[in-house]
């Protein structure tokens, strides 16, 4: 009985862990298709930086992601008639007193401009 009682500990724990951080993944997920999109998107017609940090910010604001400083997380420039977008974030939740489980997010993307 006891045995089974650590089990569903263990369970619990690792389910409760997953629970905090699979939005932070499926957040991060969403972003990835928006930036790509940019790409793909020949209607949008997106030229400028300015012009994708706001095909971006539609792209968070219609997938419901809040908290998220976009101009911190990523950083676009224009090399040889593409955009290069770096975003780099990290997300915390707190999980036992001091404890946070922490998510780290690193990638660079080169997209041809339309």
């Amino acid at each position: 009985m006891l045995s089974w009682l650590v089990v569903l500990a263990f369970v619990a724990f690792f389910a409760s862990t997953a629970f905090k951080m699979l939005p932070h993944y499926l957040d991060y997920m969403s972003l990835d298709k928006i930036i790509t999109s940019v790409e793909t998107d020949k209607a949008q017609e997106i030229r400028s930086i300015g012009e994708f940090y706001n095909h971006v910010s539609r792209g968070l604001q219609v997938n419901g992601i809040r908290d998220f400083e976009l101009r911190e997380a990523l950083k676009v420039e224009i090399q040889e008639n593409e955009f290069r977008a770096h975003l780099k974030y990290e997300k915390r939740e707190p999980l036992i007193s001091n404890l946070d489980l922490v998510a780290n997010f690193d990638k660079e993307y080169r997209l041809r401009m339309p």
